[in-house]
């Protein structure tokens, strides 16, 4: 009996320990798996904004904040490719990256491209789409880095220049430090 009780007193300390380590590996991978995500947008980002030419509106900018929250709003011009998530669009597009309510009811904010084709005059939505891109954010902040002030900047409404740096804040639900991410949108000789 006594045989059979140091048995069971290790199977029980053997069964916690396995069971305390899946655990863990299951919050780790699920920790990671939200990083691949950020840091999936970032080269999306990255891979977008540096192919921008200057001049013609090619990216704009407009801070808001709505409760004392960040929601800005970045807006740039491009054709089929990384910026509307598809290959073989026709003609270009506007592109708005922002936040939007999950739905109507829900206090979630997502975060995602809002795509219109670029010869779409209309004042309706009927041609727009919505790409979400990271669900239950809390705010989302950008600025921009204008090397003529040196300073970084709120919005960007220069149509002729580019800013030299974009800079994005993501403020995450699932972490208590925010996602930020530097873009270079010139590139700088080494």
């Amino acid at each position: 009996m006594l045989a059979v009780a140091i048995l069971a007193g290790m199977a029980l300390a053997i069964y916690r320990f396995v069971q305390s380590n899946i655990l863990a590996l299951r919050i780790s991978s699920e920790i990671t798996a939200s990083d691949a995500r950020y840091d999936a947008l970032r080269d999306l980002l990255m891979t977008q904004w540096q192919s921008l030419a200057p001049g013609s509106g090619a990216l704009t900018g407009e801070a808001l904040k709505v409760n004392d929250v960040s929601r800005d709003q970045i807006t740039w011009t491009c054709g089929a490719g990384p910026g509307l998530l598809t290959r073989y669009a026709a003609g270009d597009f506007i592109v708005s990256m922002r936040v939007r309510p999950e739905s109507e009811k829900s206090d979630r904010v997502d975060l995602g491209f809002l795509r219109k084709p670029q010869e779409d005059r209309s004042f309706t939505n009927v041609h727009e789409t919505w790409v979400p891109l990271l669900e239950n954010i809390r705010s989302l902040q950008i600025r921009y880095f204008d090397p003529r002030l040196n300073t970084w900047q709120d919005k960007w409404t220069d149509n002729v220049t580019l800013p030299r740096l974009v800079k994005v804040t993501v403020e995450r639900k699932d972490a208590s430090v925010p996602w930020e991410a530097i873009i270079p949108l010139g590139r700088t000789p080494l």
